[in-house]
């Protein structure tokens, strides 16, 4: 098993930065790839980011790319998620996820672990 707490939401104004954290903990004896996704009040979980777990590929959907950045370290058995010019669309709880590093994809059904969440609130 695999534990991820997640730390760092809060209520910011539009424009501002956020950096979340997630630190894992549990089994690791596998190597995996982190993820950072969100939900929306009334919507789907939504992929937001992915680090491979060599750190060596970063993924983003398409309305964080260029403003947000995923990066890990795994001396600490900690994932970032650095959030810049934030938007009140950018409003959500945030999750971390875990997948062992053989599997992939952005569809949340292929991660095996999910943090409990962080709630964002980016006011207008």
């Amino acid at each position: 098993q695999v534990q991820l707490v997640e730390s760092g939401g809060g209520l910011v104004q539009a424009g501002a930065s956020l950096r979340l954290s997630c630190a894992v903990s549990g089994r690791t004896d596998t190597a995996y790839n982190m993820g950072w996704f969100r939900q929306a009040p009334g919507k789907e979980r939504e992929f937001v980011a992915a680090i491979r777990w060599s750190g060596g590929s970063t993924y983003y959907a398409d309305s964080v790319k260029g403003r947000f950045t995923v990066s890990r370290d795994n001396a600490k058995n900690t994932v970032y998620l650095q959030m810049h010019s934030l938007k009140p669309e950018d409003t959500a709880v945030y999750y971390c996820a875990a997948q062992p590093w053989t599997k992939s994809g952005r569809n949340p059904g292929s991660w095996d672990y999910w943090g409990q969440g962080t709630q964002v609130t980016v006011s207008s």
